[in-house]
């Protein structure tokens, strides 16, 4: 599955969005990427996944286990663990900090694919990260379906992504004019005003 391709199936479901948004980083945007409107429906987000773990195994790189942050991470977490044929879980937050709940274990040493669903900045995903260390896994490999941030992201593992887009972010005081004229909107799971 190529780049076009697999943002034509977030084209197809409505989840490639151009405005002006404000993302959880508190960044700005002109593009959104509404990863769960293209994960709800199971046969786009097995396809996809399905095309990921393609793309990890053609790296050479093995894992025991599939961690992802939640909430973005947990279904492609999931799926790409089920495509991989190894248990996957997921880390939350519990006082602000990521943690493992639930009765999860990370055996020491296990190698760790980190799975986001897309990266931009890369701080939920270098938390993760944080976490999986601490419990003595390996993070062998990063992976996510789209990262935006052109490749730029560093999140302290080598990063596998099924597309990489270059959708520029801004912080407030830096905003270009044409998305100051815009009211920012934020997504997310509330899709409320900014």
């Amino acid at each position: 599955m190529d780049q076009e391709a697999v943002l034509n199936e977030f084209r197809a479901a409505g989840a490639l969005l151009e405005g002006h948004f404000k993302l959880s980083s508190g960044l700005h945007s002109p593009v959104y990427l509404q990863c769960a409107k293209v994960l709800m429906d199971p046969k786009r987000a097995g396809k996809l996944c399905a095309a990921f773990a393609q793309k990890l195994k053609a790296t050479g790189v093995q894992v025991d286990l599939v961690v992802s942050p939640a909430m973005g991470g947990v279904i492609v977490g999931y799926e790409v663990a089920r495509q991989l044929g190894v248990r996957g879980i997921f880390t939350e937050r519990v006082d602000g900090e990521f943690a493992l709940r639930r009765g999860f274990e990370i055996p020491k040493g296990a190698k760790i694919l980190m799975m986001e669903d897309i990266i931009t900045t890369g701080l939920s995903s270098r938390e993760c990260i944080k976490t999986i260390t601490e419990w003595g896994g390996e993070v062998v490999a990063a992976g996510c379906l789209i990262n935006r941030s052109g490749g730029n992201a560093d999140v302290g593992a080598p990063i596998t992504a099924l597309a990489t887009i270059n959708a520029p972010t801004y912080k407030t005081e830096d905003l270009p004019e044409e998305l100051k004229a815009i009211p920012a909107v934020k997504p997310g799971s509330r899709g409320v005003k900014a």
